[in-house]
C-alpha cells in the first residue's frame, strides 16, 4: 500500500471486517509495530522518532477508553498537560470545541454518567486540543452527527470505516481499489435492473396497460 495524506485532506479506508483497516490505522498512529515499509508523519519516521511523531498525531480508536472517575473537564485538562498545551490556548480550544459539540454544560459531570455519543464527542475534543497535524480515527461515526463541524481543524485526517455509502457521501479521497469496488456495486445494481426490473415492468405493461405516467416514471 502506498498512501499520502496531504495537508487539509481527508482520506478513508473502507472495507469489510478483517480487511486490515484497524491494523493499518494502528501502525500509522504508532500503536502497532510493523516489520516492513515506511510510515512518516510530517517527514519524520514513526519507527525512528515515535515520540516526535506522536506529538503531531491524535489517535481515536473505535472504542476509546476514557477515565470514568474523572469529569469531562478534568480529562481534557489531563490530555492538555500531556501535550503541554498552554492554559490560555487550552481554555479557548476547549470552549470552542465543547460549544460546537454541545457538551459544555456537561463538562463538570463524571464521564461515567456520559452516554456513548457524549464520550465520543469528548474523545474527539481531547484529540483536537493540541492542534494535531494528523488526526487518525478508527470507525468514528457511530452516533456522532456533528463530527465534520470541527474535523477540518487538523491538517490531515485518516479514518477507517466499513460503510461504503457513508464514506462515499463524505468529501474523502479514495484509492483506485475503492473506486473499483464502488463501480462493482453500481454494475451489480444495473445488472439487477436490466435482468429483473425491466422484464417485470414489461409484463406489467402488457397485462395492465397502464397510463402514460407509468412509462414516464418507470
Amino acid at each position: 500500500m502506498n498512501l499520502v495524506v496531504g495537508r487539509g485532506e481527508i482520506c478513508g479506508f473502507i472495507g469489510h471486517n478483517g480487511a486490515g483497516k484497524t491494523t493499518a490505522i494502528r501502525a500509522v498512529a504508532g500503536v502497532l509495530d510493523f516489520e516492513e515499509g515506511v510510515i512518516e508523519i510530517d517527514g519524520v519516521s514513526i519507527k525512528k522518532a515515535p515520540v516526535a511523531c506522536k506529538a503531531n498525531i491524535a489517535y481515536i480508536p473505535d472504542n476509546p477508553d476514557l477515565y470514568d472517575h474523572l469529569t469531562g473537564m478534568q480529562y481534557l485538562n489531563f490530555i492538555g498537560d500531556l501535550f503541554s498545551v498552554s492554559k490560555a490556548d487550552r481554555e479557548l480550544l476547549i470552549k470552542n470545541y465543547s460549544d460546537a459539540f454541545q457538551i459544555t454544560a456537561n463538562l463538570g459531570d463524571m464521564i461515567s454518567s456520559y452516554s456513548h455519543g457524549m464520550k465520543q464527542k469528548l474523545a474527539i475534543i481531547s484529540a483536537l486540543i493540541h492542534t494535531p497535524k494528523l488526526l487518525v480515527l478508527d470507525e468514528p461515526f457511530v452516533g456522532l452527527v456533528s463530527f465534520f463541524t470541527t474535523i477540518n481543524k487538523a491538517s490531515g485526517v485518516l479514518f477507517s470505516y466499513k460503510d461504503y455509502d457513508l464514506v462515499m457521501s463524505l468529501p474523502v479521497k479514495t484509492s483506485h481499489v475503492v473506486a473499483s469496488r464502488i463501480l462493482q456495486l453500481y454494475v451489480l445494481n444495473l445488472f439487477f435492473t436490466l435482468m429483473a426490473m425491466l422484464p417485470a415492468g414489461a409484463v406489467y405493461a402488457i397485462k395492465v396497460n397502464p397510463g402514460a405516467l407509468f412509462y414516464l416514471f418507470f
